[in-house]
């Protein structure tokens, strides 16, 4: 619970790259002792959102462009597998599974008048994570649990380089249809062109300079 807590402080950027933690705040802020809170510390430090330092204390990941690189590699290797198990599976666990797709398309629509980004970035998130969870393989669902909330750290900066909110729809609708459809080279190219756009779109002004999210 402590672990999941911070974690979502985190992607919403409540608590900044390169900010340290505060132990004795979060802990009287959860109301809970050092032990349980030290323990999720070690968790997200395993899981690389957090970084300890020794002497120094426990401090949010910052990110620069080869981390922003790796991830969506890592990404676009997960989900690619993912789309192919869905395409071998039964014709009801595609449609099962697109149907959520529409469902979490249908909410981030509707997000495009109130410009909220960061719900827009979560349901990004949970487009992709739904996309991953149909294949039905919980090893691959617990890895990418990880690489969504980077990913959702490293959206949150697509507000001022990708303003564009109805081209990101876009390209998640063209996954849904290749995915319904059963393409699967147009699937696989549209999640590799996907995951290409957002690490051009992250890194299009930094060039090898921490990422602010």
């Amino acid at each position: 619970m402590i672990a999941d807590h911070l974690r979502e402080q985190i992607v919403l950027g409540l608590l900044r790259p390169g900010q340290q933690i505060n132990e004795s705040l979060v802990a009287s802020q959860l109301n809970r002792s050092r032990g349980p809170l030290r323990e999720a510390l070690q968790r997200l430090c395993q899981e690389g959102i957090l970084v300890s330092r020794r002497n120094y204390g426990v401090f949010v990941l910052e990110f620069e462009t080869h981390d922003l690189r790796e991830i969506y590699e890592v990404r676009d290797i997960i989900e690619s597998a993912a789309a192919g198990r869905l395409l071998d599976g039964s014709p009801n666990q595609i449609q099962d599974t697109c149907e959520v797709l529409k469902d979490i398309l249908g909410e981030m629509a509707g997000q495009m008048a109130a410009s909220d980004w960061q719900s827009i970035a979560r349901l990004d998130m949970q487009f992709h994570s739904a996309l991953v969870a149909g294949m039905g393989n919980s090893r691959f669902i617990r890895i990418y649990k990880t690489l969504a909330a980077e990913s959702r750290m490293c959206i949150l900066d697509l507000k001022v380089s990708y303003p564009r909110v109805d081209l990101l729809i876009k390209e998640h609708q063209i996954i849904l249809e290749l995915l319904e459809s059963g393409d699967r080279n147009g699937l696989l190219k549209a999640i590799k062109r996907h995951m290409q756009k957002a690490v051009e779109d992250l890194t299009a002004t930094r060039q090898d300079k921490p990422v602010s999210v």
